[in-house]
């Protein structure tokens, strides 16, 4: 068969089957890192750590066949305030220093793909003190990851086609099928009050794409609070398979560009002729180990000469560079980023940050919008029929959902 009739939408076997492994991986190594995210660890090693254990991971499976397989995220473990993923450098000597403050909250993220079939996560955990790591945690941050769970599965809700899942007659099946879907300011109007509810507000601009083989940044994308003209486009559709991410904040959800440096890039499709041997030699290793994947600048061979090299790159645009951006308060921020399959069931997460204990996290706040409880009670597939008996209320007080 030649290269160009592969069907490699999700139509075929084969495609969710290579999604559902690079997923488990990704899932894998997320929990280590997690498990490893201690008061004083060194967040240069967590990444460093993380990326290997991908490799590892990686390495077992799909053996001998003729298949690209390789990360589809680094590591990254952003401090507080940071709203990008962060992933310093060996020779940025000060950088490789920064070490996790007991009750900072840290996003981690990382991603392996196959086949160029890349499933990335992301999710944000409190740094536990060495002496106390079971406490109960209080205050804003307990507030910020109730706001943020129940944020997230309402936008998981939301992006289930209409109909998908409906019951009763044909008649209205029907009906339920030819609802439009939310709207984009619809989706961030609801996901705007959930973070209200909490005193927390969006980031602005986080966005939710449409993954695609070798492309991350497919042609339809969900923005909440868009700001600076920023406009998101479509809706998600059954074959379809999303990076889905929200974001939030303790701040005002408002960004601004940070002064470490770009340590994350990712090739463009733009072809640009460089003119210094040293850009190409780094530009060549790019397209060897990373494809259009994101990357950061230390997984490369030599990481002194790839911070020369990816210059004109950068210059060029055939690579883009990650600018590191924060909160405008410098107040905690928190994301998280879950991969999801869309098939005629309805939404299928395939790498998923785990659901927090909420007990574990006090807050005095909850959920009353009649509309956002009754979205947060609607299931994200069709049931099998076991499981559905735990399921009882997204009352924000009982902490359950999907």
């Amino acid at each position: 068969m030649a290269e160009s009739e592969v069907d490699y939408t999700l139509n075929n076997p084969d495609t969710l089957t290579k999604y559902k492994t690079a997923a488990q991986i990704s899932q894998k190594v997320l929990e280590a890192v997690t498990g490893w995210c201690l008061e004083g660890s060194k967040i240069l090693e967590l990444c460093q750590k993380g990326d290997q254990l991908l490799e590892e991971e990686i390495s077992k499976v799909y053996k001998g066949k003729k298949i690209v397989k390789g990360i589809g995220h680094p590591t990254t473990v952003s401090p507080s305030s940071f709203v990008t993923p962060y992933t310093p450098l060996v020779s940025d000597t000060e950088e490789a220093e920064t070490t996790l403050k007991a009750g900072e909250v840290i996003k981690i993220q990382l991603g392996a793909q196959i086949d160029g079939f890349g499933t990335i996560v992301s999710d944000t955990i409190i740094v536990a003190r060495k002496d106390s790591p079971k406490d109960v945690v209080e205050g804003r941050e307990a507030d910020l990851v109730h706001a943020t769970y129940y944020a997230n599965e309402l936008l998981l809700r939301l992006m289930v086609p209409p109909g998908l899942l409906a019951s009763g007659t044909d008649e209205e099946k029907v009906k339920a099928a030819a609802q439009k879907p939310p709207t984009q300011s619809k989706i961030s109007s609801l996901i705007e009050k959930v973070a209200k509810t909490y005193g927390c507000n969006v980031v602005e601009n986080t966005t939710s794409w449409l993954f695609e083989r070798n492309e991350i940044e497919g042609n339809k994308k969900i923005i909440l609070s868009p700001g600076g003209g920023a406009k998101g486009e479509g809706s998600p559709d059954v074959g379809e398979v999303w990076g889905v991410e929200v974001g939030l904040s303790l701040g005002s959800g408002k960004v601004k560009t940070l002064p470490q440096r770009a340590t994350l890039h990712r090739r463009t499709t733009t072809t640009y002729i460089l003119k210094r041997p040293s850009s190409r030699q780094t530009l060549s290793e790019i397209v060897k180990k990373f494809g259009t994947f994101p990357f950061s600048l230390r997984q490369l061979d030599d990481e002194k000469a790839a911070k020369v090299g990816v210059v004109e790159c950068v210059r060029g645009g055939v690579v883009r560079q990650y600018e590191p951006a924060g909160d405008s308060d410098n107040e905690p921020v928190s994301r998280l980023l879950t991969t999801v399959a869309i098939t005629k069931n309805g939404l299928t997460r395939l790498a998923a940050p785990p659901a927090p204990d909420l007990t574990k996290f006090k807050t005095d706040k909850k959920i009353e919008d009649q509309e956002i409880l009754e979205i947060l009670e609607q299931p994200l597939s069709k049931a099998k029929k076991s499981s559905n008996k735990k399921k009882k209320s997204a009352k924000p007080a009982s902490g359950e959902a999907e």
